[in-house]
């Protein structure tokens, strides 16, 4: 048993948290949403008043949050999980911020403190089943040493040292976004062209897009998409995307362009629905 602290207790974390008590591990929690405690204090998890109180009662520390500013705000200052960190601490970082934010926490850890960062790939249902998919960066060591508690989750995946956890995801994310967009498109071309919706469901059938056309017809027949990702969370990754290109030097045409529906779809007031609610954006 590992007293274990989330940090963060949106959609994602709350379930965290929940398959942490269902494991038998100690859990503590806190989020800045007081509301959100009850369910998990409930069924066992300690509340604690700040960020910082959470890191001095656990051995690992959860952060789950929305993205590079919400990581700064539960991590630095008096409050945060840096302050109240100990030798005995690591830190699991499981937020979508991108690498850069990652080496800004660990310069602001204290030399000791362990830090992996290990984002998932995967929604509401995937962590309620335990079947993410976890890329982890970090020492070797300390990866081997935190697999059974993330095998709680998912499926963890050694991706390189600290930070290619956070690379991994903006990868993964790239390729949710670009088939997305690549799906909405030919649909559109499908439309102008005057081929029918049973037709063009037929011809994806034959090229690589057939899994997902498959996997999306019902909701872009519906009109339904239940909020697994919201849209808005999904264009904060296509910005990381970009801005890691960029610093990079890579040249991601596509993704801009993945990117650009996403940014006209939030403009648009869609964002609070799910990302792959921008096929029917894109077929309005």
């Amino acid at each position: 048993m590992t007293t274990v602290a989330v940090v963060g207790l949106g959609g994602m974390g709350s379930r965290i948290a929940r398959r942490f008590l269902d494991a038998g591990h100690e859990v503590v929690v806190w989020n800045r949403t007081a509301s959100k405690l009850g369910p998990l204090t409930e069924l066992g998890a300690v509340a604690v008043e700040n960020p910082a109180e959470a890191a001095r009662r656990a051995e690992a520390v959860i952060t789950m949050v929305s993205g590079p500013g919400a990581l700064r705000e539960v991590t630095e200052g008096p409050d945060g999980v840096v302050a109240g960190s100990g030798r005995t601490t690591t830190v699991i970082q499981m937020s979508t911020v991108g690498p850069e934010p990652v080496r800004l926490l660990a310069a602001a850890l204290p030399e000791g403190i362990g830090l992996l960062d290990a984002p998932v790939l995967g929604s509401l249902a995937e962590v309620e089943s335990g079947s993410l998919r976890i890329f982890v960066g970090g020492e070797p060591a300390l990866v081997e040493r935190w697999t059974p508690l993330l095998s709680t989750l998912g499926s963890p995946l050694f991706v390189g040292p600290l930070g290619a956890g956070s690379a991994a995801k903006l990868v993964a994310n790239s390729t949710l976004f670009g088939v997305l967009g690549a799906l909405g498109e030919a649909m559109v071309l499908a439309g102008r062209l005057g081929l029918s919706r049973e037709s063009v469901f037929e011809v994806l059938a034959a090229t690589p897009l057939a899994a997902q056309a498959e996997r999306r017809r019902p909701q872009i027949d519906s009109g339904g998409y239940p909020v697994r990702f919201s849209l808005a969370l999904a264009l904060k990754d296509a910005d990381l995307i970009l801005e890691a290109a960029a610093a990079s030097g890579a040249d991601l045409r596509l993704a801009e362009a993945a990117g650009a529906w996403l940014h006209d779809a939030d403009e648009a007031g869609w964002g609070d629905r799910d990302y792959s609610a921008i096929l029917s954006f894109m077929l309005r």
